[in-house]
């Protein structure tokens, strides 16, 4: 009986070093497939196209190969303008431009003519004239930019203003709906329609308050973009702008306090502030934006994006960085505030970071390094 007891216990401690060493082989096993899972999806796609001698070897389809496009650049000779057009044909895209060199200049597009692209000097008031060019090119995009931009101008004649930014995108629209164009992409501003912050950084839902017929224009020219999406289908999208800022930039306007200073400092005169200096734009440098009209011509987002770093800079801090780069100093001047000027506005990046995937990527600093380098 106690022989007995001794096998059944020796016959249960076996069982139990067998099972301890299963147990020791599936955690290897595991940890092997744990590993295993760790391989990169290229290797993994890389085996799974791996094919038996005579089978056809498996593609990437077409829809994952972006093809070249056509596109059309209205104020294309202007200063964002010529800076797309470059990143367009950079990229292998047919490029037609309209502008009427009032305020764009031909010497923008030197390069760009030489590398293929086309310019058509149409006025963008003149409804049959861009239809006409719509017609001949059959663009896939169009990149809205042409406008009358400058505030004081606005003031003084603000039915010119209204012509040129309200009517005259209303006559790109037109012909973009006619044509077949998949996808509008509008130039706005988003401190010139928002007015006097009252959140800081503004959404897109910021009440609307502009301070100059300026902005009244370029808010109508959004909502010329909202009915042509909502009667006829056209795909569009506004992107609000914030103070842009670069290479090629004209000293036009409140838009150009930058390019002002920038020559000021290269030509050893000083900074002419109106009023004390401390009102606040959000300041987005020009490649930036570029690339967010690249990223909305993509997508199928509607209404407006805010297109800005969400960071108020004040005039003195432009002035303190030019500062850096100045052997000889630069120090500012001040002048009477001028009537009617926003005080304070930045505005706020996030619908732009989840809908088309963008982001500024220079800060200040470095753009007006890289603006003052251009002018040099």
């Amino acid at each position: 009986m106690n022989a007995r007891r001794r096998q059944c216990r020796r016959r249960a401690e076996k069982r139990c070093e067998d099972n301890k060493d299963w147990d020791r082989r599936a955690r290897h096993r595991c940890a092997g497939a744990e590993r295993s899972g760790r391989e990169s999806k290229t290797q993994t796609t890389a085996r799974s196209n791996l094919t038996r001698p005579g089978t056809p070897r498996k593609l990437p389809t077409p829809s994952s190969i972006r093809r070249p496009m056509k596109a059309l650049v209205t104020g294309g000779a202007g200063f964002i303008g010529s800076n797309l057009v470059d990143a367009l044909l950079a990229r292998g895209d047919e490029v037609t431009v309209i502008d009427d060199l009032s305020t764009g200049k031909r010497r923008n597009l030197e390069r760009a003519i030489a590398n293929g692209a086309t310019l058509e000097p149409v006025d963008i008031r003149y409804g049959e004239a861009v239809d006409d060019v719509v017609a001949r090119t059959r663009p896939e995009v169009i990149f809205h930019l042409a406008a009358q931009i400058d505030v004081r101008k606005s003031v003084a004649d603000p039915a010119a203003d209204a012509r040129i930014n309200v009517e005259g995108t209303a006559n790109v629209l037109s012909a973009a709906q006619a044509h077949g164009v998949r996808r509008f992409v509008n130039t706005s501003t988003g401190g010139a329609i928002y007015g006097e912050g009252r959140v800081i950084p503004a959404p897109e839902d910021h009440p609307s308050a502009p301070e100059a017929p300026y902005g009244l224009s370029k808010w109508c020219a959004e909502q010329y973009c909202e009915i042509f999406t909502r009667l006829h289908g056209l795909s569009t999208v506004s992107l609000r702008y914030g103070n842009v800022y670069g290479p090629r930039q004209d000293p036009l306007g409140e838009a150009g306090v930058i390019a002002i200073f920038c020559g000021k400092l290269l030509d050893g005169g000083t900074a002419l502030i109106f009023g004390d200096g401390l009102q606040t734009r959000d300041y987005v440098y020009v490649d930036d934006v570029v690339d967010a009209n690249l990223r909305a011509a993509e997508t199928d987002t509607t209404g407006p994006v805010n297109i800005g770093l969400g960071q108020e800079k004040s005039v003195l801090d432009i002035v303190e960085v030019l500062k850096q780069n100045a052997p000889n100093g630069f120090d500012p001047e001040h002048a009477p505030e001028r009537p009617g000027e926003v005080q304070h506005i930045a505005l706020d990046p996030s619908r732009a970071r989840e809908a088309l995937g963008w982001e500024a990527r220079v800060e200040l600093d470095e753009g007006l390094k890289r603006t003052l380098d251009s002018l040099r």
